[in-house]
Formats: C-alpha cells, sequence, structure tokens
C-alpha cells in the first residue's frame, strides 16, 4: 500500500494531496526518504510523519511537522535524523523526552542560578540590620531606633563591604572584627549593644521558618545558624559615678525653662525615671484627680510594656500640671513637645546633661549616673529594695512578679516620692548635714 502511495516530494504535491472520502486518514509516502510521509485528514489538516520500526519489531509512527510551517528539504533532514536514531537501537521517543528533560534542566538550573544571584543581593547583612529594625519597631520597642543607629555606623558605615555580603556567609570571624573595630575605638558600651543587636538579628532569622511569632520576611535569608554565638559577650560595666551635694546644687541651678530642662527636672523629682520612658508619656497618661502619671516600661523581652504608676509628690504633680496645660494650647498629646507633632527627641535631655557637666567642669556624668544618685539617696533614706525597683521599674519582669506579685504599690511608692522630694528640700536648707543649698525650682 505505502509502495503504490510512493511519490517524490514536492510543493505541488504537498499541497494537492487529501483525505479520500470515508477514510480517517490518507497517507502520501516520499521516494527520496525512507520512511517518510504526509498525512491527510478528514479536516483537512496534513502533517509530516515518519514511520519506522524500532529494534524491537514494534512499528512507530511520529509526527515531524505541518507543511505550513516546514519545508520538504527541512522535514526530510529531520526524517533521516530520526532514523538514524533508530538504526542506533534508540528509540525517538525516548530521546525526545530525554532532550525536554535536559533543557527543563537547563532552564531550571539558569533560573536557579539567577534567583541566587538576586538573592545575594538582596538577602545580605544590611538587609537583615533592616528587617530587624523593622521588627522591633512593629513590636513598639523603642530600642528600634538605637538599633538603627548602631548598625549604621558600626556595620554599614564601618564595613560596607561585610554589609553587603549574604546574611548566611557572614562568618564569626568577620563579625569579630566588627565588635573589635568598634571596642578599640574606645566605644566599649557600643561594642557591646552591637554584638547584641547582630545576634538578635541573626537569631530571628534562624528561628523564623518555625517560629509563627517572627515575620516570614526572616526565611529567605536562610540563616541556620547564628555566628554571634561564638563571640563573647562585653559585660558592661557598673558605673559608680554619684553627684555629691555640690555637684546636684549645680546641676538643678543649672535647669532652666526649656522643655529639656523641664524633662530632667521631672524625671529627677519623679525620684530617677528613665528619660526615654518620660518622654514617650502623654497628656493622657496623667490623672489630675490623683496627681498620678502613667510611664510604659517596654525593656527587656517582654512582649507587651509594662504599666508603671507614678504617684507624684506636691513638687512633681505641680510640674506635671504645668506640662499637661502646656501641652492641651500646643494641641498636642504629648506631654514633651517641642512643636506637638512629635514627642521630644530622647537624646535632647542627654545632650543637655553633657552640657551642663561640660560648663560645671570637675569629673563627668550623665543621666545614667543622675538616676543611680537618685537611688542611692533613696536607700540611704531607707527606703526598701523592692519599693526603689517598683518606683525605678527595674528587675521586675520575674516569675513572681510577672504571675504572683500583683500588688500595686502605690502607697509605698507615693510615701517614698513624697519623702524624696522632703529629703531634697531638707538638702536645700542645709539639714540632715547637707553641705549646700539645693533649689528646687519648677519653672
Amino acid at each position: 500500500m505505502r509502495d503504490n502511495n510512493k511519490v517524490n516530494f514536492t510543493a505541488g504535491r504537498v499541497s494537492a494531496h487529501c483525505c479520500e472520502a470515508g477514510k480517517a486518514a490518507s497517507f502520501l509516502w516520499d521516494e527520496d526518504t525512507k520512511g517518510l510521509g504526509l498525512k491527510a485528514s478528514p479536516g483537512g489538516s496534513k502533517r509530516y510523519v515518519l514511520e519506522s520500526r524500532l529494534e524491537s519489531g514494534s512499528t512507530v509512527r511520529l509526527t515531524i511537522g505541518d507543511p505550513k510551517s516546514r519545508t520538504i528539504e527541512d522535514v526530510r533532514k529531520e526524517a533521516r535524523r530520526l532514523q538514524t536514531l533508530i538504526d542506533k537501537g534508540i528509540d525517538p521517543r525516548q530521546e525526545k523526552r530525554d532532550r525536554l528533560a535536559a533543557a527543563d534542566a537547563k532552564r531550571a538550573q539558569a533560573d536557579a542560578a539567577r534567583q541566587e544571584a538576586e538573592n545575594r543581593q538582596r538577602y545580605t547583612l544590611r538587609t537583615l540590620c533592616e528587617a530587624y529594625g523593622d521588627l522591633l519597631e512593629a513590636r513598639g520597642k523603642p530600642s528600634a531606633r538605637q538599633a538603627r543607629s548602631i548598625f549604621k555606623v558600626h556595620v554599614l558605615e564601618a564595613h560596607p563591604e561585610i554589609a553587603a555580603m549574604p546574611a548566611r556567609e557572614v562568618s564569626k570571624l568577620q563579625i569579630a572584627a566588627m565588635v573589635r573595630r568598634t571596642r578599640e575605638s574606645g566605644k566599649e558600651r557600643a561594642a557591646g549593644v552591637l554584638r547584641s543587636y547582630l545576634s538578635a538579628a541573626f537569631a530571628a532569622a534562624k528561628k523564623s521558618p518555625l517560629d509563627a511569632s517572627l515575620p516570614a520576611d526572616f526565611i529567605p535569608f536562610e540563616i541556620e545558624h547564628n555566628p554571634v554565638d561564638a563571640i563573647p559577650a562585653i559585660a558592661v560595666r557598673a558605673g559608680s559615678r554619684k553627684l555629691c551635694a555640690d555637684e546636684l546644687r549645680a546641676y538643678l541651678a543649672a535647669l532652666g525653662d526649656d522643655l529639656p530642662d523641664q524633662a530632667l527636672l521631672l524625671a529627677l523629682l519623679a525620684g530617677g525615671q528613665r528619660m526615654a520612658q518620660l518622654l514617650r508619656a502623654r497628656v493622657s497618661d496623667y490623672d489630675e484627680d490623683t496627681a498620678s502619671l502613667r510611664l510604659w516600661d517596654t525593656k527587656g523581652r517582654r512582649k507587651a510594656p509594662r504599666e508603671h504608676l507614678l504617684p507624684l509628690a506636691p513638687k512633681a504633680a505641680e510640674l506635671a500640671a504645668r506640662l499637661v496645660a502646656r501641652a492641651k494650647l500646643l494641641e498636642t498629646t504629648f506631654l514633651f513637645s517641642t512643636h506637638g507633632a512629635v514627642p521630644l527627641d530622647e537624646t535632647t535631655p542627654g545632650k543637655r546633661v553633657a552640657a551642663i557637666c561640660n560648663a560645671m567642669g570637675g569629673e563627668r556624668f550623665d543621666l545614667r549616673d543622675i538616676r543611680r544618685t537618685c537611688e542611692t539617696i533613696l536607700a540611704s533614706m531607707g527606703i526598701s529594695r523592692d519599693t526603689r525597683a517598683q518606683l525605678l521599674s527595674h528587675g521586675l519582669s520575674g516569675v513572681q512578679n510577672a504571675h504572683y506579685d500583683m500588688h500595686s504599690y502605690t502607697s509605698e511608692k507615693r510615701a517614698a516620692l513624697v519623702a524624696w522630694e522632703e529629703r531634697l528640700h531638707e538638702i536645700e536648707v542645709g539639714q540632715r548635714g547637707a553641705r549646700n543649698v539645693v533649689s528646687l525650682h519648677t519653672a
């Protein structure tokens, strides 16, 4: 049958070939090329095919292409190629599958290489630092600003080549080099904070695949180990600086009517409160009926800030009431705001303390030293450790305080603050052996 339909394929014969009436298909075979045929279907469609016998003895028919898109010479060349494979004992169908699989594998490899290159550029130490800053900010942690600043100065600017590396490839030696450089520049505390924030950032990325409380944005960093674990923590040196009566008098005398000075004064009158917490206070946080100021303590690993209530003594309450009135005139919700739009920058009071310290001369001191001075005097007055802890909001994250001790300590704190203002007044008038007069102005 095939021999009766063998012709030399030409464009005219290919175009003229059609399916005979009543048949499912009609074939025309090429005299020039073994097994090459033209299949015509009832609907008018045509396909070049190759019919041959495999080594196993089974017949195979392969579609080569459409006459509209392939020339006769092209299909003859392809038919000979396929027949050569069959003659070698290779099934062209399997060869095609293998060829397509190889092409797919090559494309997948190229895609993977492209994705890897993109990941290397995207998931760097720089972006890990940014992601951790975003996490702190999303959780309402005031430390987000400090973390971003530490990363900017001691990672991004000091080590741009390491910051540009994929985070998962940053080694413990490179982390150690960053911490060492910061420490050797005389910034030991900054070095310790840098190590702490880097460790926390890597830890978050490492835990993120299994910890649903962490953003999925950390997962693509593919952190499997924390390189900071091998770096020894830098212990914070316990400070011992305390202001004497002369220094306390001079410090208070230097405080004026400007908003940063008023913040410093209220922090002192309230027993030595943390400035960052005080500056976040809003007008709604002060209750004039009870003369109580509510602060929010976000320190530590607590997921929600802890309410820190301060029942103020008369001088501090008077100052707080004036600050509330000032805020209402500015139409701001913040107790401490220069223009009403945002709270006072928490670094401003610290800079003011530094300026006062420079003007006073002598041994340097900062806000931590003033806070230490307050607690030292409170201890000397017989205020218990537990009451001081409640008053200054430190050491309150343990199991006992979190789950069992629900006492508010309001009366103890109020008595301590009243006694504190009285003690400052005694220093002012020179009682109890106080060497100097301290002016407790609340302008």
